[in-house]
């Protein structure tokens, strides 16, 4: 289940529509609010965003205490709403969001999600990267107290093929290294999943649990949170 999308709203306006390395990606204009499309798959709009907030602040919550000024790694700068809520924290250190998507990024920085997003990508402490995520955090040697992502409509429904090793043994294995000791590991999703929750735990995580938003109708949206704990 995609991010926050309504049915009761007028028609969409497409603002722009790219070809890119990892196919179509599309912005439109519904109403009052804006939709990115990737490959005719509803991402996210920015109708709500209360499960793109709770990404950050429940990562920030279970931290350990008395950790000045950790970092954090944003998987997917989508609307923009994960990045505003960090930059809106100032216990937050450095704030880095990979986005793969070139257009989206243009979209914050040029186009019309820059009103929801300026502010945040002025702040100091933010640094964008356009760049895939799953192949950064292959690649990286950088360490991050905290790591959220949320570049799929949830472990069981990827964007794209490719995704699907960002949620393998393998995968995960990596995020943890990515981790400082006692970071936090936390996956936006559109429904709950045992069977990811059962995987992080086989990936060496700790105090892993689900923290939900109730939507309209169906299912709830979740953030997945692991710790790494040594």
């Amino acid at each position: 289940m995609p991010h926050s999308h309504r049915s009761d709203t007028p028609s969409p306006v497409v603002l722009d529509r790219r070809e890119g390395p990892y196919g179509e990606v599309v912005l439109r204009e519904r109403g009052d609010d804006f939709e990115i499309i990737a490959n005719g798959c509803f991402l996210m709009d920015t109708s709500d965003g209360r499960s793109e907030r709770l990404l950050i602040d429940a990562a920030l919550a279970v931290l350990p205490p008395g950790r000045t000024a950790p970092s954090v790694l944003i998987g997917g700068l989508g609307v923009g709403f994960s990045l505003v809520r960090a930059a809106a924290e100032p216990r937050w250190g450095r704030i880095v969001v990979a986005e793969r998507e070139q257009a989206i990024v243009d979209w914050h920085l040029q186009g019309p999600l820059g009103a929801i997003s300026g502010a945040a990508l002025a702040d100091p402490r933010t640094g964008i990267l356009t760049t895939d995520l799953v192949e950064y955090l292959r690649t990286t040697t950088d360490r991050y107290d905290a790591l959220c992502l949320d570049i799929d409509n949830g472990p069981d429904w990827t964007v794209t093929e490719d995704n699907t090793g960002l949620y393998s043994p393998a995968g995960l294995a990596g995020c943890r290294e990515r981790l400082t000791p006692g970071g936090v590991l936390a996956v936006w999703s559109a429904q709950p999943s045992a069977d990811f929750e059962q995987a992080l735990r086989n990936a060496g995580f700790d105090g892993v649990r689900t923290e939900e938003v109730s939507v309209a109708r169906g299912v709830p949206d979740v953030v997945h949170l692991a710790l790494r704990t040594a």
